[in-house]
């Protein structure tokens, strides 16, 4: 168990370390950031840090002497640096966790092997494969890289035959996957937060809203049944538990229709603090981020209860040029990364619109 005054270690510097290392300062621990981008903006936060490559150890050398536990804000961390630290300090979540979610295909053997459904699916490795796999799942199916791809990005939305032609070329040909469409009534997320002595907690699920295939807006509570809703807990939970795993974690979940036997469908996992997640800061006692310092550093976990319904809106490209009417609202948090440079499609910060909450 950590002390007030220890160094939790984070690889990557984004907006998720940035906002667990002010997490960590509120709870009276020290954050070390660890990212090879100089203008990283966790850097910001915190006077702790190490601009290095993931596979420099002499860097990962003195970052490991100058920490008591490391985490980490994204889950394609490559091998080498994983490793190399778990021999010298705990690495939180564990590695198992990292193999299963960086591999889409691994992900949806391991929901399918704890009885967790999933859409049907099939491994690609070349231009035959996908033929193949089209005539079994059909169409229309998204193809997948099995590794690296996140908001849309590694993906290609196949409708008709003719869109088989050069597809797997078009997401660089390398190892991939193909998703059969499932005719989803609403996508919703299940945040979940489990410590060492095992210890569980699940947040509210969050009803979720993609535009041009970056989340847009989340929800809470969501527009569901009370069942539903349990089922989904019980979903991130027996995940958190099967992994063994330590920290905050996130299970993207299908609502399928009525006429459906199962209505929950898996669609993948996230290994860490989540975009769908950060409703909690304004609507909940304890946030996502304060939950997974709470679990790394050994600590009991808090309330996951929520005080108010609340819709997060993430600020896309130059939809942080509205911070002057966001800061007037008295209805809403308002949330900068701080990043310097503003692009189409970059998340630059996000806002939560709170209300009295409902009877639900």
């Amino acid at each position: 168990m950590l002390n007030p005054g220890d160094t939790i270690g984070i690889l990557g510097g984004g907006q998720l370390g940035r906002m667990m290392a002010l997490a960590a300062a509120k709870l009276g621990l020290k954050a070390h950031i660890y990212c090879p981008d100089e203008n990283s903006p966790a850097f910001d936060v915190t006077p702790y840090k190490t601009v290095a490559d993931y596979e420099d150890e002499a860097a990962l050398e003195a970052f490991a002497q100058e920490v008591s536990v490391v985490t980490y804000e994204f889950e394609n961390i490559p091998a080498l640096a994983v490793d190399f630290l778990k021999a010298r300090l705990s690495v939180l979540p564990n590695d198992n966790v990292l193999k299963v979610s960086q591999d889409r295909l691994t992900e949806k053997n391991f929901f399918n092997t704890i009885d967790i459904k999933t859409a049907g699916f099939a491994p690609i490795d070349n231009q035959d494969d996908l033929h193949q796999a089209v005539e079994s799942l059909g169409l229309p199916a998204l193809l997948k890289t099995r590794r690296f791809g996140y908001d849309g990005k590694g993906q290609k939305f196949l409708k008709t035959p003719e869109d088989l032609a050069g597809a797997f070329e078009e997401i660089g040909a390398q190892p991939a996957i193909l998703e059969a469409f499932v005719p989803f009534e609403r996508e919703i997320s299940v945040i979940a937060a489990r410590n060492e002595q095992g210890q569980t907690v699940s947040y509210d699920i969050a009803e979720n809203v993609h535009k041009d295939q970056i989340l847009n807006t989340t929800t809470v509570p969501a527009n569901i049944d009370a069942n539903i809703a349990a089922q989904a807990r019980k979903i991130g939970e027996s995940v958190a538990a099967e992994l063994d795993y330590v920290g905050v974690l996130a299970v993207e979940l299908f609502l399928l229709p009525e006429s459906f036997e199962n209505r929950l469908v898996a669609n993948e996992m996230a290994p860490r603090v989540h975009n769908s997640g950060h409703w909690t800061e304004a609507a909940c006692l304890v946030s996502q981020f304060e939950q997974h310092i709470r679990a790394v550093a050994g600590w009991p976990l808090g309330s996951s209860e929520r005080h108010s319904d609340v819709v997060m809106t993430n600020l896309i490209g130059d939809d942080i040029e509205q911070r002057s009417q966001l800061l007037e609202n008295s209805q809403i948090s308002y949330h900068s990364y701080g990043k310097a440079e503003t692009r189409q499609g970059r998340k630059m910060g996000h806002f939560n619109k709170i209300s009295q909450r409902s009877h639900d």
